[in-house]
């Protein structure tokens, strides 16, 4: 874990300009600097960096953030990966916890693990370019399958000798120690329980004579490489003369500790950023794959290597894109391996297409045949949404049978079952029931009955799951699957509190299909409609309190001459409680409670803690929240005096708090006029008479708000 002491050293070293000027061309303008943005196809600087905020920003996509935010997302890194990014830019040594014995054992035998993976990387891969044997052989296999030697650079594609002991040979003399050569179980405690788990990195075995081995002997090498950049693993291939009659034709590394393959992504670490840039991914199959479309310009493509996709996979890509492309080629195999993992995505509310190449054509061969535009042209022409693509193979399939039709329409509902998103569902509920030829309400009602089905299992599932003894699951020691990226450490995170659930507030909160929302008192009984019309003045109250929060905004004195400083913070939260307000937006009461929380904290500042708040929906809130997209000329300062906001908190507050309160009437009112032209209510003579009264009291309210505002409400939008 890294110590606040350092993640603030951190904090104050790293300039905005400074870290984003290594990979943005910045100009001035007034008192920012402006350029294109890398996290999208920028054609004018629409990337503003404010050196006075320490903050970037760009007004087109919405990305940017303090320094450690720039990297996190620019890098496609953990936020512990960005501050130890600008710790090296800056000289600043990391401090970390004291670790235990044990704790420190297990980090050391990662690390030695990684180590070795990393001279294999680089051993292999000298072995290519270098080696008689590894040019002639390796390298002419490559370039025969058209790759470039930037391409061959960029994967870091590598040979390993015929001769099965030159590599341990080799590692041996460089004093790499033998064990993490190989594989071996170790026994470790995990929860306070003793397990087994395998570490090493299995490069190499030991034959029963004793003789230590490369796993890879003789064949060309491609390297695993994770999102945080460590090479995790290899996988192997025989060369086309070789495999005639070869049951294995790839040999990947065995599971260790650093290694489980249904966690990773062949191709991630390439395509990071090129899937957040085009909010889409490519899936493909195998290494070659992979390495042809990028060489044709196709970025964004990441391969499974022949393994159904995992949670653990869906999780990481869902990070960088909610849209996946499954790419294969257009013969019985690749049909198959379309529909393997898809229903899976579906789960996770992906949007999936399924893209089959033309007869004979694989993602490898079709690449090399055409420009990047003329393979995204084809995908964009020919990529069919999945339930749309099942669909149609299952009526074709099914033919003229009606037992086959039948069970085709039963495979349809359970994958539109699975669909979180009810307007997705309901959309391909109508696609689905006019090809299928059934009626749109019996697909309904089939759906619907899947839905429930689904929901019974799970609860099953869950019951039979509570009365079993719980046991702790296996998982790595001192590497546990951090949110945003499993290879990275959870031990190692700041401290500062997590995020929590905002839909559970006592108060209520708003729903998505239109009830009440109750939060607070009968002044604040509104509508979810009326809650998103009072966003822009919740928007407006947090503006203040993140930019000027723990700003004296004036001082009381009591009968006894004492005076007490008034802070914004304070000055709000007490307003709101007059009434028994609070704010309906989730996200807002949350960063108005960690204000509350922390005002008082040596050293406060709220812009400072919230900008650099590694929750990103909370930072990301923050940096809405202080950006300025357009400043005032100096024209405008020579002929007339600009009161800033910060010298007038007092009269600000009071217009925003005030005109809150006003919009939360008028929308209170509005919910009881609908109320009023209820017939249920307008029969009921008592509700009728207390809704009316309630009215009454509402509109003598609205008025003495509005005089204190005076004739109109100032706080304009």
């Amino acid at each position: 874990m890294i110590d606040q002491a350092t993640v603030d050293r951190i904090l104050d070293a790293a300039q905005i300009v400074d870290v984003v000027s290594d990979f943005v061309t910045l100009r001035k303008r007034g008192v920012n600097y402006v350029g294109l943005c890398p996290f999208h196809d920028d054609r004018t600087p629409s990337f503003s960096v404010s050196p006075a905020r320490n903050i970037c920003k760009c007004f087109a996509c919405g990305k940017g953030g303090n320094p450690v935010h720039f990297i996190m997302e620019h890098e496609q890194i953990t936020y512990i990966e960005a501050l130890k990014y600008l710790a090296r830019k800056y000289g600043i040594e990391v401090k970390e916890r004291e670790l235990s014995n044990e704790e420190r054992q297990a980090k050391n035998d990662r690390e030695s693990a990684f180590i070795v993976n990393q001279f294999a990387r680089d051993y292999y891969h000298d072995i290519l370019l270098n080696n008689p044997d590894g040019r002639s052989i390796g390298l002419a296999y490559f370039r025969n399958r058209g790759f470039r030697d930037d391409i061959i650079e960029k994967f870091q594609l590598g040979y390993a000798l015929q001769q099965r002991d030159a590599f341990p040979k080799e590692a041996i003399a460089k004093g790499y120690n033998e064990k993490f050569l190989t594989s071996y179980e170790a026994k470790v405690k995990i929860n306070d329980r003793e397990d087994t788990v395998v570490k090493g990195t299995g490069i190499c075995y030991k034959r029963d004579d004793g003789q230590l081995v490369d796993r890879y002997a003789g064949r060309v090498i491609f390297p695993w490489i994770s999102l945080s950049g460590k090479v995790v693993a290899f996988g192997g291939r025989l060369l086309d003369s070789r495999t005639k009659g070869v049951a294995q034709k790839y040999v990947n590394s065995p599971d260790s500790e650093i290694f489980h393959k249904e966690r990773e992504l062949y191709g991630i670490f390439q395509a990071k950023k090129a899937i957040v840039k085009e909010d889409c991914v490519y899936m493909v199959e195998g290494y070659t794959d992979v390495i042809s479309m990028h060489q044709c310009g196709v970025e964004n493509v990441v391969a499974n290597s022949g393994t159904a996709l995992s949670k653990y996979q869906i999780n990481i890509l869902h990070r960088f894109t909610n849209n996946i492309i499954l790419l294969y080629d257009g013969d019985e195999a690749g049909i198959h391996a379309a529909t393997r993992g898809a229903e899976m995505l579906l789960q996770e509310g992906m949007t999936v297409k399924v893209c089959l190449l033309p007869d004979g054509d694989d993602p490898d061969s079709f690449a090399r045949k055409h420009t990047a535009q003329e393979y995204r042209q084809f995908i964009n022409d020919n990529a069919t949404d999945y339930i749309r693509f099942k669909t149609g193979l299952l009526l074709r399939q099914a033919g003229s049978d009606p037992l086959k039709r039948g069970e085709a329409i039963r495979e349809v509902t359970k994958s539109i079952a699975i669909i979180p998103e009810a307007i997705m569902r309901d959309v391909f509920v109508k696609e689905a029931a006019d090809m299928l030829g059934i009626e749109e309400k019996r697909m309904v009602g089939y759906v619907a009955d899947q839905r429930k089905a689904n929901r019974e299992a799970d609860e099953k599932r869950k019951a039979i799951a509570a009365q079993s003894p719980q046991t702790p699951q296996n998982q790595e020691v001192s590497q546990g699957t951090a949110p945003l990226d499993p290879a990275s450490s959870q031990s190692e995170m700041p401290d500062a509190p997590p995020m929590p659930p905002l839909d559970n507030s006592p108060n209520g909160d708003m729903s998505s299909n239109g009830e009440r929302v109750q939060a607070g008192n009968d002044l604040m009984s509104v509508n979810s409609q009326s809650a998103k019309a009072l966003y822009k003045y919740e928007f407006h109250i947090m503006q203040l309190v993140v930019r000027y929060g723990e700003k004296v905004m004036c001082e009381l004195t009591d009968e006894e001459g004492n005076t007490t400083p008034v802070t914004v913070i304070d000055f709000v939260s007490s307003t709101l409680e007059q009434d028994d307000m609070v704010l309906t937006n989730p996200l807002f009461r949350e960063m108005f409670k960690l204000a509350m929380e922390h005002q008082h904290d040596t050293g406060y500042s709220a812009e400072r803690y919230f900008i650099n708040h590694p929750n990103t929906a909370i930072s990301q809130m923050a940096l809405e929240l202080v950006s300025e997209r357009y400043q005032l000329s100096k024209y405008h300062s020579k002929y007339q005096t600009i009161v800033a906001d910060d010298q007038r908190l007092q009269e600000l507050s009071t217009e925003i708090t005030i005109s809150y309160k006003y919009a939360i009437v008028s929308e209170s009112l509005k919910e009881l006029m609908r109320q009023l032209q209820d017939p249920v209510i307008a029969a009921d003579e008592l509700k009728c008479a207390q809704t009316i009264q309630r009215y009454t009291e509402l509109r003598e309210i609205q008025a003495e708000l509005a005089k204190r505002l005076g004739e109109r409400v100032v706080l304009t939008f």
